[in-house]
């Protein structure tokens, strides 16, 4: 049964609408998003599918296939929470969002469906929240620019959800491209697309398949390490807002008057935003050298400084680096678990695959979880009848 005999068969009518928005990985830049920083995703070819009927009774019903369940609300007044259903928080402070914007949205009849792998790094959450942000969009006739989506799926996810996180997983779902990776500014939300050479590489996502166990108080506790940085910083450095203000030069000169771990979380950001820069120079040039030893360099820092990475992650990016045809790896995403990447030469992708299921189940006692992708577009929506 596909996906729209499932709806039918739940609703009891054909859908008006198909919603799609990918999840991401993040090439380099990580754990600079919410210090106003810079990072390079790219949207990958693994997507959240929302299905979706407009009703006119202001009711809202969600069904999740990969949950196998059910969750409702009315539009006509404040959306609570659902404790029995929390994968439906994600769409409901979506929903919220708008009503905060003064935007009461009809009632819908939905069906999300997704294979992004959930709790792999891979922004799943933001995944769903810009399909059904592209759905309510669609189904009212509203005219918001998709930036204004990002945002508000962004809102849904600090204050409904309650994750503090930055606005890099909303921004590259809604606005990725087929082709390209996308060098975002997470102050200004200027933004470049860079195209990515795939026409010789492909970026293969191996999944450690250990649950991730930074909880929502271990990344708060990093965000806070980074500002009392700041606030630290600023007795030399008086103009700086976030550690995104700090050169590597001025971070060398005064980072010896912060305490040690303030100190190590401090230097990841800032030498990881200095990174990101160097890594899209050398994705413009090709420079598969540069870009290798950038790699190694990011999940070094994350390791050791920012601390994020576990004995699985630091497993996968040893088995990766011992293929020939691998530019680099690295951990992707908040850490302690989920995933690795290495961009691969076109060829070079089953061998990978082969070691990785060879020798990671015998050290781990995990079954690992390879994918392969190529930069894909962004959030968009389908109409599907009338």
């Amino acid at each position: 049964m596909d996906l729209s005999e499932r709806f039918e068969t739940i609703f009891a009518h054909k859908p008006a609408i198909r919603a799609v928005a990918p999840g991401r990985v993040n090439l380099i830049g990580e754990h600079t998003d919410y210090n106003d920083g810079f990072v390079l995703p790219i949207a990958i070819q693994y997507a959240v599918t929302v299905l979706a009927r407009p009703r006119t009774d202001g009711r809202v019903r969600l069904y999740s296939v990969d949950f196998g369940a059910e969750s409702a609300f009315d539009t006509s007044r404040e959306i609570p929470r659902d404790e029995k259903q929390p994968w439906s928080h994600y769409e409901r402070g979506v929903f919220a969002g708008f009503l905060n914007r003064g935007i009461t949205p009809c009632g819908a009849d939905m069906l999300i469906h997704g294979d992004v792998p959930i709790g792999a790094g891979l922004s799943s959450s933001a995944a769903v929240e810009m399909a059904t942000a592209v759905a309510v969009r669609a189904m009212n006739h509203l005219d918001l620019p998709q930036i204004e989506l990002v945002k508000l799926a962004q809102e849904a996810e600090n204050r409904f959800v309650g994750m503090n996180c930055g606005i890099m997983d909303q921004f590259i779902s809604g606005m990725g491209q087929a082709g390209k990776a996308l060098f975002l500014d997470c102050r200004s939300l200027d933004y470049e697309r860079v195209p990515f050479p795939d026409d010789a590489f492909s970026v293969v996502i191996l999944n450690t398949k250990k649950k991730r166990e930074l909880t929502g108080s271990e990344y708060n506790e990093r965000r806070s390490q980074c500002e009392q940085g700041v606030r630290l910083l600023r007795d030399k450095l008086p103009g700086i807002r976030a550690l995104r203000d700090v050169s590597v030069s001025d971070f060398e000169s005064h980072a010896h008057g912060l305490p040690e771990r303030i100190r190590d979380r401090c230097s990841h950001v800032v030498f990881e935003n200095d990174r990101v820069g160097s890594f899209v120079r050398a994705l413009k040039e090709r420079d598969t050298r540069r870009m290798g030893e950038l790699f190694l360099a990011s999940h070094e820092s994350l390791r050791d400084l920012y601390a994020v990475s576990c004995p699985e992650l630091d497993l996968m990016v040893e088995i990766a680096m011992d293929i020939d045809g691998v530019l680099g790896a690295r951990m992707t995403g908040a850490g302690f678990g989920g995933c690795a990447i290495a961009v691969v030469k076109k060829g070079r992708e089953k061998a990978l695959e082969e070691a990785v299921f060879s020798r990671y189940p015998k050290e781990t006692n995990l079954q690992p979880e390879v994918y392969v992708s190529l930069p894909s577009d962004g959030a968009r929506v389908e109409i599907l009848s009338d």
